[in-house]
């Protein structure tokens, strides 16, 4: 009984000092109405006035929640991506206005106004301006090792016919009645690169950033169950068991060189193409140059970490409700997943026809990764790549940060009658680590 009364004590004095301010604001205002001013003030009372739209919004993100948390689906991004979009739903908080950005341009003056600018308003300014992608690209140049694409050339072949996905989906949405603009921003969902959809479809279709952001990673993350089925369809036994040959050794001369000849080349080739390339082959000539180390350590790390979060938070900022809840999220949705279809597809075919040709088979189950040298840099000492490529049915051991799927979803690679580990130190589109994968019966 002691205990109850301190707890209703504690109570009234609590609802005294949240409700005093209402009271001595209003020299002739009753107690009665400055309650009820105070609760029409509550973001309860926005919802039960008919922003049931931002409850649905709500529940998505506590689906993207559910994703990164339990599933573990690209949980560096899902996770502050929902969170972001758990913040600009909610009513009266104000935090992100997209007025702001109308028109696909900033207008400034309105942010003189601190009244009418919120937090996330000021965060999305680095996506807004592409320095958050750029960043990223910085961190993922400094985790990448072009050894083993530079070793073997037709590595180049199997990512440009990965990119198949690209311009079927970029025809698709021209189709369902996007304009050109926002097709490529669509269209690029197929590239499986994070960073350059955002950075493109804040330049291109800065109001479908929002639904192709959501699209693009989820899609990523959910690589390990969408590539399985197709590379099993379009492959045999006996393609999937073909051993590569070991791949010759590069030279520290030729990875600093490369970055340098890289840059130059596609930013005269492609002027618009400048800041996300060079961004990423600084952060390689950072890595291979071997004279910055405490640079390229903070890149990989530090500063990665903390514009993930920032470009997680402000993109998850933009799917309020109605950005969100129409029929063009429903269709990129639907293109989206065709993309990734379409990408892995493509690849696997064009490793087979090149098998038609050449010496030295491929394994087709590479070419389904935009980034197929990465199971190529995967190595157990004796172990061969076929070994890997069967273990993981081919898919990416990550294009930017995610681990490989082995050790997620044992139900989808063959028996392995041997424990071992492999531990890779750069892969084609990052620095991963292959977890130990178990015996399985």
């Amino acid at each position: 009984m002691k205990q109850m009364k301190k707890y209703l004590f504690r109570l009234v004095a609590f609802l005294g000092l949240t409700i005093t301010p209402f009271i001595a604001s209003a020299e002739e205002v009753s107690l009665g109405e400055s309650i009820s001013k105070f609760l029409n003030d509550t973001g309860f009372a926005r919802l039960v006035e008919g922003n049931w739209l931002c409850l649905v919004m709500i529940a998505v993100a506590c689906l993207l929640f559910y994703l990164a948390i339990v599933k573990k689906f690209e949980p560096l991004l899902l996770l502050p991506i929902a969170f972001g979009m758990l913040l600009t739903n909610l009513p009266g908080a104000g935090l992100y206005h997209p007025e702001l950005f109308e028109g696909g341009h900033i207008h400034w003056p309105d942010f003189a106004n601190a009244n009418n600018v919120g937090l996330l308003d000021y965060i999305y300014l680095g996506v807004k301006l592409g320095i958050y992608p750029c960043v990223i690209f910085i961190g993922v140049g400094a985790m990448t090792d072009f050894g083993p694409l530079l070793a073997n050339p037709k590595s180049f072949l199997l990512g440009a016919a990965a990119q198949i996905g690209i311009f079927a989906t970029f025809l698709g949405a021209l189709v369902l009645g996007f304009n050109y603009a926002e097709a490529g921003s669509i269209g690029i969902i197929g590239g499986a690169d994070g960073p350059t959809a955002i950075y493109l479809t804040s330049k291109l279709a800065p109001n479908l950033l929002g639904p192709i952001a959501v699209a693009a990673y989820s899609y990523m993350a959910l690589v390990p169950v969408i590539q399985p089925p197709i590379m099993k369809m379009l492959t045999t036994q006996k393609e999937r068991e073909i051993v590569m040959k070991q791949l010759r050794k590069v030279s520290k001369t030729e990875k600093i060189i490369f970055p340098i000849i890289v840059t130059v080349f596609v930013s005269l080739l492609l002027p618009s193409a400048a800041p996300l390339i060079g961004c990423l082959m600084l952060g390689n000539l950072m890595r291979e140059s071997g004279v910055v180390e405490r640079l390229s350590k903070t890149v990989q790390n530090e500063l990665m970490n903390i514009t993930t979060i920032f470009l997680g938070v402000s993109v998850g900022a933009t799917t309020t409700a109605t950005a969100f809840l129409n029929y063009q999220t429903l269709a990129i949705l639907v293109i989206g997943i065709l993309a990734f279809a379409l990408g892995s597809a493509g690849g696997v075919l064009l490793a087979k026809f090149m098998n038609l040709f050449t010496k030295n088979k491929i394994n087709p189950l590479i070419g389904s990764s935009d980034g197929s040298p990465c199971i190529s840099d995967c190595r157990s000492g004796s172990q061969s790549w076929q070994l890997l490529a069967d273990a993981c049915h081919g898919s990416q051991c990550s294009r930017s940060y995610r681990f490989c799927c082995c050790s997620r979803y044992p139900a989808l690679f063959p028996r392995i009658k041997q424990e071992f580990t492999v531990i890779n130190q750069g892969c084609a589109s990052m620095k991963c680590t292959l977890f130990q994968l178990k015996r399985l019966q």
